[in-house]
């Protein structure tokens, strides 16, 4: 049961705070090595958006990376500066939907079984790309020919190390994951952060230096007219889909799931605005394109958060890991194995996907499960969109499946 409290700070919040690192960190690492993005102002972004969300909703509220967005910024290697653009304009789209109102239409003609599509589809895409992390194979690991790149040594007894280091965070995890005293996610990446400390490369402490670093305001260049002709067609356009379906529709659905009367302030109107707001701030200080998430929320949600105290935790961390480290933040991430991020993703993934389980009829099920092979086969934006169609056409009497 949710708690009446509006902020916990204990071992249970501080493990959930941590539930969607698996998210977070390989996009802002790839970000920030192959466009150039500036770590602080990354980290920074995100610690300041996540206390500002737990603040004003009063619950806990996840901060994720613009997924569509980073990957292709990752895979194609574009700038800064277009990625800044981007996420100046999702700003202003977000703010221009949520101000005026239009989201609360496009909410009303998405049902239920839409909803769903996208918790699945997204839950789904979370496990593969979690099961790819720990078997060593994902874009990252392929680009660095290691299963580990942050670690001396890539194989242990004839086994990928990433695969021995995933499947013993699956046994700890699956025998913490109810755990009040040793919460899982907590304990795990602890000993990933040790096993890190103890095996790994210690790339990048060689620059770290202790002391007071304060983020850049606008460490970049502000993005010329054709930054945001890029960046409007490659970035933002494929985006928006799925920031309406996931971050905002999916989101809100399942933050009143997960918390009744105490996700009030989690409509759809002030989700837009509140990425619209974090966008903002993420463009002043450099960082990358951020939104909310129905996968984050289950992550958060699954690994022990119950209040908005994980917000500020996790918040407060981020910021403190900034001002201490300055750019040596990376350093830190880099102590993490990716397989352990693996691990996080496969069991936030699963907690999303087991969303669906409270439909029952075959149009409805069906609906959802169109979603998933369309969102596999091609993106989820295009999903959401043909889901909704399917939905409302079926609502005919005259069809069946």
């Amino acid at each position: 049961m949710t708690p009446t409290k509006k902020y916990l700070f204990n071992r249970q919040e501080l493990a959930g705070s941590l539930g969607d690192l698996g998210t977070i960190l390989p996009l802002a690492v790839g970000m920030i090595l192959v466009n150039g993005l500036d770590p602080a102002g990354v980290f920074f972004s995100f610690g300041v958006f996540y206390i500002l969300c737990g603040v004003y909703f009063g619950i806990t509220v996840p901060v994720q990376p613009m997924k569509v967005i980073g990957a292709y910024a990752v895979a194609t290697g574009i700038s800064a500066s277009q990625i800044s653009a981007s996420g100046l304009m999702m700003a202003g789209f977000l703010l221009l939907v949520g101000w005026t109102g239009l989201i609360d239409l496009i909410g009303k003609v998405v049902p239920r079984p839409v909803i769903r599509g996208v918790q699945l589809s997204t839950g789904i895409l979370l496990m593969v790309k979690g099961v790819e992390l720990v078997f060593g194979n994902s874009a990252m690991q392929a680009a660095a020919q290691a299963c580990e790149p942050y670690l001396r040594f890539q194989v242990l007894w004839g086994i990928p190390i990433s695969l021995i280091i995933g499947t013993a965070g699956m046994c700890l995890t699956l025998l913490l994951l109810d755990n009040r005293k040793l919460p899982a996610a907590l304990v795990v990446i602890s000993l990933g952060v040790v096993f890190g400390l103890v095996a790994g490369t210690g790339q990048g402490f060689d620059s770290v230096r202790l002391g007071i670093h304060l983020p850049e305001w606008m460490p970049g260049s502000w993005p010329v007219k054709v930054d945001f002709g890029l960046a409007l067609m490659a970035l933002v356009l494929p985006q928006l889909p799925m920031t309406l379906g996931n971050a905002v529709i999916a989101n809100a659905d399942l933050s009143r799931e997960y918390f009744g009367d105490g996700a009030k302030r989690v409509t759809y109107k002030n989700t837009c605005l509140s990425m619209a707001v974090g966008n903002a701030i993420s463009f002043c200080f450099g960082g990358m394109p951020m939104c909310h998430g129905a996968g984050g929320l289950a992550a958060h949600y699954r690994f022990g958060a119950r209040t908005a105290g994980s917000n500020l935790m996790i918040g407060a961390l981020l910021i403190i890991l900034v001002i201490l480290f300055g750019h040596g933040i990376l350093a830190l991430c880099y102590l993490i194995p990716l397989s352990i991020l693996g691990v996080l993703l496969i069991f936030s993934g699963t907690q999303l996907a087991m969303t669906m389980l409270d439909l029952h009829s075959r149009k409805d099920l069906f609906v959802t499960l169109f979603m998933l092979g369309i969102t596999l086969a091609s993106n989820l934006g295009i999903a959401f969109a043909l889901g909704i169609g399917l939905s409302h056409l079926l609502r005919s009497k005259h069809l069946s499946v």
